[in-house]
Order: structure tokens, then C-alpha cells, then sequence
């Protein structure tokens, strides 16, 4: 089996004149936590996007598991977007169910035993929680499923500081250990100690793409540190 879960030939993408991917090419390895890490507007959510199918790249191709995105990708890829997407007026439960009929892949009692653990009654409307807690829900749902790749547009951006330490162990703990997993995020030090690789990008490029033990090694920095230096902040 190819060790290979994601890749990009070649990428890239304008709004407008805009360009937001400037010609990119990397490839991320199976069975691993990859921080895809760089500041606001420098492409990360739309390297997200692309690789589920929201938006079209100008040029270049993005694989997943030997396949290029489209139906058979997203049977594959659990992702968990910026923003909420789910019905406000519906019941837990009722989400619940829903992710199950939809999703072959989705464990029903792990979404359950999470929702205990955080103390989110399933009977509850999710208009009726805080952002933080529907960002909560939201994580459960994509962490439920047992994927190939998981996809996390700043999982813990909307949290408060005590539960991000849960959500990190909930992502840890209950993601297929075969799979790999891919946080996107500039809360820098709050996810280093859970991730194996990074990948920095700035306005459209890769700027580096390696692992947190060597950046720890030949740098002699942490990762949160060498960000700070790379980009300047």
C-alpha cells in the first residue's frame, strides 16, 4: 500500500486576480498528525477547500488515497470546516442520526460516549448552545466517523482555553490510527506537543514541510518558535 494519504501536483488558485496558491507540490504520509500552519489569508483554508471538492483549483491536481477529488474522496475524508454548517433548529439526536444514515463509516456509540464526556445532552437544540459547544458537537460528529483523513479548519479556534486540551485528546484518542490527520490552525503552541509533521505556507507557498522532531533537533527551537521566526511574528 502506498504510504502516501494526500498529495498536490502543481497547485494552483486565484479569486479574481488574487493568487491564493502559488504553484504548489507536497505530499503527506499516512498514520500522522500534520499542523498545516501559517497566518490569516496565507491559503490554508483553501488548500482545505480544494481538497474537498468546494472549490476548483485553476491549475494542478490534489490526490487522496490514489484518488483524485470527487465522489470516492469524500467516502474517505471526515472534515471539519471553519464555520458550522449544521441545522440550528434540529436535536442532537436528531444530527446524530442524520451523520449515521449518511456516513458508512460513523460509530454511532463513539458520538454518543463523546457527547456524555463533554456533558452535551443529545435532546438539546443546538440553537439553543453556545458557539463554543457547537463547535464541540461539530468535532464529535467528524471525529465519529472512521476515516482515512481527517481535515480540521481550526478545530480549537472557537473554544475556550480550558477545553482544548479535551478537544486535542479527543482528536489523539479517537482517530483511526491508520489514518492520518491534518489541523489547520495559528494557535501554534496550544497543538504542538499532538503533531508528528508541519507544513508552513505563506501567501500561497510552502515555506517548509518537515518534522516536528527534527525542527526540534537541527533547529533546536520548538515549532511555535520557528513559526514566530519564519513569519516574522
Amino acid at each position: 500500500m502506498d504510504n502516501v494519504i494526500w498529495k498536490c501536483e502543481n497547485l494552483t488558485m486565484k479569486y479574481g486576480k488574487r493568487q491564493v496558491l502559488n504553484n504548489v507540490s507536497f505530499q503527506l504520509e499516512r498514520g500522522k498528525i500534520i499542523g498545516l500552519l501559517g497566518p490569516n489569508g496565507s491559503g490554508k483554508t483553501t488548500l482545505i477547500k480544494l481538497s474537498n471538492g468546494l472549490l476548483t483549483p485553476k491549475k494542478g491536481n490534489i490526490i487522496i488515497d490514489g484518488h483524485k477529488v470527487g465522489l470516492e474522496t469524500k467516502k474517505i475524508v471526515s472534515y471539519l470546516p471553519e464555520r458550522s454548517y449544521l441545522d440550528n433548529s434540529l436535536k442532537i439526536y436528531q444530527i446524530v442520526d442524520l451523520f449515521q444514515d449518511f456516513y458508512e463509516d460513523f460509530d454511532v456509540n463513539k458520538a454518543y460516549n463523546m457527547l456524555k464526556d463533554l456533558k452535551i445532552n443529545p435532546e438539546d437544540r443546538l440553537k439553543s448552545m453556545s458557539k463554543g459547544t457547537k463547535e464541540k458537537v461539530q468535532l464529535i460528529l467528524v471525529m465519529s466517523r472512521e476515516a482515512k483523513l481527517y481535515m480540521l479548519d481550526e478545530p480549537i479556534g472557537g473554544v475556550d482555553p480550558a477545553a482544548r486540551d479535551y478537544i486535542l485528546r479527543t482528536i489523539i484518542s479517537n482517530y483511526n490510527p491508520d489514518a492520518s490527520v491534518i489541523i489547520s490552525t495559528h494557535l501554534i503552541s496550544d497543538i504542538e506537543q499532538v503533531l508528528d509533521d508541519v507544513v508552513f505556507i505563506k501567501e500561497g507557498e510552502v515555506m517548509l514541510h518537515k518534522p516536528v522532531d527534527e525542527i526540534r533537533e537541527e533547529d533546536g527551537k520548538s515549532v511555535d518558535e520557528l513559526f514566530r521566526e519564519v513569519f516574522r511574528c
